[in-house]
């Protein structure tokens, strides 16, 4: 089974493609380790795309 490449997003509410630490794309930004198959969680109350910037 092949990772998925990093860069690869995800939108809120998705279920996580791969595990690893994801950013939100835009401002303000943050950064959260998520688990694959989880629900991509919101920021700030809002959806947001999340974006794969390394395996966990």
């Amino acid at each position: 089974m092949s990772k998925k490449p990093i860069g690869t997003t995800a939108r809120t509410g998705q279920n996580c493609p791969e595990s690893g630490i994801w950013k939100v794309v835009g401002t303000p930004t943050t950064t959260a380790p998520i688990a694959k198959g989880n629900r991509m969680p919101p920021y700030g109350g809002k959806a947001v795309t999340w974006k794969l910037t390394q395996y966990a």
